[in-house]
């Protein structure tokens, strides 16, 4: 399964490890390297279904949960 959040859709990308400059100067031997997305696995309660769910979601979605209630964000992501 991929590492993916349910609520924003974030993925892992690839990035390099050193600026231009450097890279420019010195010798690279890293390449390039995956950065994986700020997952939680979270137990989320929503009053208006009376339901307890699971989601697998980011930092940033947690704050747009906080911001917008559980069940606004959750139907929009159609996870309810």
């Amino acid at each position: 399964m991929a590492k993916q959040c349910d609520i924003t859709g974030k993925t892992s990308q690839m990035g390099g490890r050193y600026s231009n400059r450097t890279r420019a100067t010195q010798f690279n031997p890293c390449g390039k390297v995956r950065r994986q997305p700020n997952l939680q696995k979270k137990r989320i309660y929503v009053a208006d279904i009376d339901k307890t769910i699971v989601v697998n979601v980011s930092t940033s979605a947690l704050r747009t949960i906080a911001k917008n209630g559980a069940y606004a964000t959750l139907k929009k992501a159609n996870l309810i």
